[in-house]
């Protein structure tokens, strides 16, 4: 694979996950700003608790911004794969805050019903949900968009976050509304339901992320790594393979078999052109190491000690 057309790539795609982290972290902020002066003049419990997730999905992002400037930093002696993982980290990180604001609304949505408060300006704090889920709407679909394309699990879940966000903002007008028909309770009740919201939205983001911290990879690219090293001519098996992300890229092993009569280096240029046809046909992968083995003792069970006592 071409290092230079390699390096290019990862460039670019390290500058639109930092542009998507600031763009979206700005255009949440914005949103918080004009609900929290609506939430001052109107008291509203389930506004108040959707600006909070809001003003907290703007720290996701800032956490996003910070990690992706980590990840440019090389690799030393005790980072020997570098930064990568630090996105996976930050992923924990913002499902641990979604399941914080989920119980932080719950928790107020609680007190309010055991001490309702008046809600002055219903229309003003209908119009706030209106704001909130337009603009987080807009968030969520750029960062879901950007972070399948530069297969940023983080960024995903950041995406979802933003999104759940925007259903509690329906749940703010949904309880504005109820507030205006007659229906004092409406408004803590909807706070209930954007708990909820964020919940499910916890489970839907969280399922990438804890996959890519146990070291999982889909099956569908462990599929395509072994079909493109079988593709290399002179490779007769292809037998152990592993594969982990590390941030939005991933680092494979894989065992391949060669006829046992070959010389030194003509294996090590068939592992090589098998490094080279794996990193081209599948974008996301940044580096394999090949073990070659001889055809008729393949994969790993042939490296392992002899057991004591056998043979």
């Amino acid at each position: 694979m071409d290092t230079g057309t390699s390096g290019a790539k990862a460039a670019s795609t390290h500058r639109r996950a930092i542009r998507a982290a600031q763009l979206s972290t700005l255009g949440l902020l914005l949103t918080s700003l004009v609900q929290g002066v609506l939430v001052f003049f109107t008291g509203s419990t389930a506004l108040l608790a959707d600006t909070l997730h809001n003003l907290l999905d703007c720290l996701t992002g800032a956490v996003l911004w910070l990690v992706y400037h980590l990840e440019r930093r090389p690799p030393d002696r005790r980072l020997t794969y570098g930064w990568g993982r630090a996105e996976d980290l930050a992923g924990l990180l913002i499902l641990l805050i979604i399941i914080a604001t989920a119980a932080s609304s719950a928790w107020v949505a609680y007190l309010r019903l055991r001490h309702p408060q008046p809600l002055p300006l219903v229309w003003a704090v209908a119009a706030a949900g209106l704001i909130g889920f337009l603009g987080n709407e807009l968030v969520a679909r750029y960062r879901l968009r950007v972070g399948r394309e530069i297969k940023s699990a983080a960024l995903i879940a950041d995406g979802y976050h933003a999104r759940a966000d925007g259903w509690t903002s329906l749940a703010v007008l949904a309880g504005a509304l109820g507030v205006r028909a007659g229906f004092p309770l409406a408004d803590p009740l909807a706070a209930f339901v954007i708990s909820l919201a964020i919940l499910h939205i916890a489970y839907e983001a969280g399922r990438s992320v804890i996959l890519r911290v146990l070291d999982g990879v889909e099956t569908e690219i462990i599929e395509r790594i072994q079909a493109a090293a079988r593709s290399v001519p002179g490779i007769e098996s292809v037998n152990e393979v592993r594969a982990r992300w590390l941030g939005r890229q991933i680092v494979a092993e894989i065992n391949v078999g060669v006829a046992p009569d070959i010389s030194v280096t003509a294996g090590h240029q068939l592992a090589v052109q098998v490094e080279q046809v794996i990193c081209a046909r599948n974008a996301e992968v940044a580096r394999v190491i090949v073990h070659v083995d001889p055809a008729d003792e393949p994969g790993e069970r042939f490296h392992r000690p002899a057991a004591p006592g056998s043979g």
